[in-house]
């Protein structure tokens, strides 16, 4: 069976991303961040880890869906030291707009005390497979389905104020594409609604 286009597209893209150590925010089909990690031994591989669900405690926990991770940015540090402090930074510049599916929450640092690293994206999705993944006919099942895994994983494997802030993020998503698929039909019935009934 021929691997699909979009699965080699990925592992070409992942292979671009710098295998140094530092930060990376994962971003989904609308290139909105979802996840903000550090990496103390290679972004490349860290991520690779990541989108082929291999040792990550971040999927085992079932807080991110990696069918929705199309763009990576990645942040290089020169020392260990700095990786910490622009992992914070990251998540509170990026945690306010859309909530992050990263279950705790670091200290906000404030301003910097060192330059911001350059970002780094990388595309790791097509364009004609993004197009296609966001189509709200496909998007609002995958998260409605993904939204119940991880309600089960807290039932049944884990519970933690972590996952719970990662479920409500996911509930967040689940409602802005619910609101996509139907249209906001929630507003008063038209004249051709009335006349169904």
């Amino acid at each position: 069976m021929p691997v699909p286009h979009h699965q080699i597209y990925r592992r070409q893209q992942v292979a671009t991303i710098p295998t140094g150590i530092g930060v990376y925010v994962l971003c989904d089909l609308d290139e909105v961040p979802i996840y903000v990690g550090k990496s103390t031994d290679g972004i490349q591989n860290r991520v690779r880890r990541h989108l082929t669900s291999a040792r990550s405690d971040t999927i085992a926990n079932r807080q991110l869906d990696v069918w929705e991770v199309a763009f990576v940015w990645a942040y290089p540090c020169a020392t260990k030291a700095s990786i910490p402090p622009l992992e914070a930074y990251l998540f509170h510049q990026h945690d306010p707009q859309s909530p992050l599916m990263n279950g705790a929450i670091p200290q906000n640092p404030g301003q910097l005390p060192f330059p911001h690293p350059e970002r780094i994206r990388v595309q790791v999705l097509p364009d004609d497979e993004r197009a296609i993944r966001r189509d709200p006919s496909r998007r609002l099942p995958r998260q409605s389905q993904f939204y119940f895994q991880l309600v089960d994983h807290i039932q049944t494997v884990k519970d933690s104020r972590q996952l719970r802030r990662s479920l409500q993020a996911h509930f967040d998503r689940l409602r802005r594409y619910h609101a996509s698929f139907t249209g906001n039909v929630l507003e008063a019935p038209s004249e051709d609604d009335e006349d169904q009934d």
